[in-house]
């Protein structure tokens, strides 16, 4: 459960993602394929180099629902509710990724802060996370 600090928390950090969902998306997805190249294989179709039409297209998807759930962080579970379907019915991505991308995201805002991020802060964005990779795993069982 995220407390009023955590959402405010939260929410500071996530605001340049807000306008800039491309760019930060795929520096995500881009991180993700870096550290965990395993990953690759749900992107068969994609061209996965460096700012690709498709990694922007996807990392913008990414970074939209997550924005989507920041300004919905009383019901995440509700916001995220379809794409967890997706994942799960459709998509059928194994749950560990979901704590992958979640550490790739967290290291990627951190970079953009100057690694200025306090420990509250991260913790609630950790928090928030955690929360997303809950939702998006809830459907597998």
């Amino acid at each position: 459960m995220l407390t009023a600090t955590d959402k405010t928390n939260v929410k500071a950090i996530w605001a340049p993602v807000v306008n800039n969902a491309e760019l930060f998306g795929a520096e995500f997805l881009e991180r993700l394929f870096c550290v965990f190249p395993s990953t690759k294989t749900y992107f068969p179709d994609y061209d996965l180099s460096h700012n690709s039409p498709d990694i922007k297209a996807q990392g913008k998807k990414i970074a939209e629902a997550l924005t989507r759930a920041v300004g919905n962080l009383d019901d995440v579970a509700g916001t995220l509710s379809a794409l967890s379907d997706l994942h799960a019915e459709k998509l059928r991505v194994d749950p560990v990724n979901f704590g992958k991308l979640r550490e790739c995201i967290e290291v990627t805002l951190a970079a953009h802060h100057g690694g200025l991020i306090k420990a509250d802060v991260l913790c609630s964005l950790d928090k928030f996370l955690c929360a997303v990779a809950r939702v998006l795993a809830a459907r597998y069982r």
